[in-house]
């Protein structure tokens, strides 16, 4: 559907990553924050599509699947500033043309939350994304934070991959935790995990305080997420200094006429 807009024709086109990439980086720029999806288009589950007014280009759309071999998801999108009046028809041009069923959307992205809860009735949020806020000063009795040993014996992780650091107490490993950096720079994921029978004790806050150091040493800014259901894990990062920014949403574009 290639749309009058003040006598101006809009057209979208499926091109490759590298064409937008330019355009991409001034998103990231505005966005400032960590991107979660940020790797999909590097592992190759995106389709790229230029977004323009007559021959002008005046923007960006990726399109991801929900399950990986899919193209199903509009998962950025990205109109320069001054065209940005005209976003909404450039949306639903994509759509049309895409294809895509769904919108996934950090809720920190105001652009695209407006058109995800313009064009969804069925929104919905499932994970927590937080930034750094401050530095504590916790402690954490006869714990010391060092980096992990090839010879260290590290209790089973269940949920998260051994980390590149660890707590230990007592000459045991409680904690261990690390950073991720496969999103984009200069932000870099926080993880960690505690051992069962030593949680609730302030060790995985004060693990993070300190591997949040470690982020900040290697000239990467500390971010994190986690479920939004996930209360004690909330808990966790908000002791170590980090706060709320934004939510996961997801809907079905079932609004676009």
């Amino acid at each position: 559907m290639a749309g009058k807009i003040d006598l101006m024709k809009a057209t979208v086109n499926k091109t490759a990553l590298s064409d937008v990439l330019p355009m991409r980086q001034q998103h990231l720029a505005e966005m400032n924050c960590q991107i979660r999806y940020n790797a999909c288009h590097e592992r190759g589950w995106t389709d790229s599509w230029v977004l323009c007014l007559d021959d002008r280009l005046v923007g960006y759309g990726s399109i991801k699947g929900r399950e990986i071999k899919d193209r199903d998801s509009v998962f950025e999108f990205y109109v320069l500033e001054q065209y940005r009046k005209y976003c909404r028809d450039l949306f639903c041009v994509l759509v049309e043309k895409s294809g895509a069923k769904f919108a996934d959307c950090q809720s920190n992205d105001r652009l695209l939350t407006n058109l995800l809860l313009e064009f969804s009735s069925s929104v919905s949020a499932d994970v927590v994304l937080f930034e750094d806020h401050l530095a504590p000063d916790l402690q954490f009795s006869g714990g010391v934070v060092r980096p992990r040993r090839a010879d260290d014996v590290v209790f089973e992780h269940r949920t998260e991959p051994v980390g590149d650091f660890v707590l230990e107490a007592d000459g045991e490993i409680v904690a261990s935790g690390g950073f991720m950096l496969h999103y984009n720079k200069p932000f870099a994921d926080l993880y960690m995990e505690v051992r069962e029978d030593c949680r609730r004790r302030g060790a995985g806050s004060f693990l993070l305080q300190e591997v949040k150091k470690a982020c900040y040493s290697a000239g990467r800014v500390p971010a994190a997420r986690t479920g939004i259901d996930n209360l004690a894990s909330r808990a966790t990062l908000t002791k170590a200094g980090l706060r709320q920014c934004a939510f996961m949403l997801s809907g079905e574009l079932d609004r676009i006429r």
